[in-house]
């Protein structure tokens, strides 16, 4: 049953938001595990100060927009589709990016985009991975299709202030792998049709630990709630209340 079902993953459409320290890693270690079909999103170029946790690109790649480069380093590894979108993930595009997706593995640092896209995915009725890494720290956690609980059952809301990113503070190397290895775990057991949903995983990298939390479903969600307020995304919902 196992190997049908690993063998059934190449037919499975994964969307990667945001071609970083997370997404590589954990696109490299998915194709490895089998899944042959991609959607790849994001607008930046490889940058030779990225590539000790950017690992699907090498110094050939330098300048080259992340989507081609990952694009090609997937087909070396026996993508027989991948779609590369060099944008970001927007409200005016969600629609389209989420179609015919399986799964979304979502690692972007930027806050505004996680909360695009745990909404999106929710609307859209399709399982997401969330994972973030800054400095030594990390976080992971997996969300079904339909919620229950959702991202924002234990974010709620845009943060007040802008939250603390790479370019800010940096990420370690290391960190970022120990956070996409969980991503990847997290990834293979939704697409094998288990369940990991609803768990917040916490490293911290300085001191090898993991701490992991039940997160519970709130019934005053404004997204998966008993009284939703979220139907739909538009970009004014996405601009942080302490500035953009």
């Amino acid at each position: 049953m196992v190997r049908l079902r690993i063998m059934a993953m190449a037919n499975l459409r994964v969307l990667v938001v945001g071609m970083g320290g997370l997404g590589c890693p954990t696109a490299m270690a998915l194709a490895d595990a089998g899944v042959r079909r991609w959607r790849l999103m994001d607008d930046d170029v490889v940058e030779l100060h990225n590539l000790h946790r950017q690992i699907l690109y090498t110094e050939a790649d330098l300048g080259r927009p992340k989507v081609e480069a990952a694009s090609a380093a997937l087909h070396a590894r026996g993508a027989s589709d991948v779609e590369p979108l060099s944008t970001r993930f927007l409200p005016e595009n969600a629609a389209e990016a989420l179609r015919d997706v399986d799964l979304v593995i979502e690692g972007c640092d930027n806050v505004p985009t996680k909360f695009l896209v745990a909404d999106a995915c929710y609307l859209h009725q399709v399982a997401v991975v969330h994972a973030s890494a800054v400095a030594w720290y990390g976080t992971a956690l997996a969300v079904g299709p339909r919620g229950g609980p959702c991202y924002r059952c234990l974010f709620e809301d845009m943060p007040l202030v802008p939250a603390p990113n790479c370019a800010e503070v940096g990420a370690m190397g290391p960190a970022v792998g120990r956070v996409a290895a969980l991503q990847v775990d997290l990834a293979l057991r939704a697409l094998l049709g288990e369940a990991p949903w609803g768990t917040l995983y916490r490293s911290d990298g300085l001191r090898s630990t993991w701490r992991k939390t039940r997160v519970q479903a709130r019934a005053e969600c404004t997204l998966c709630g008993e009284a939703p307020q979220i139907t739909g995304v538009a970009r004014g919902n996405y601009v942080r209340s302490g500035g953009s």
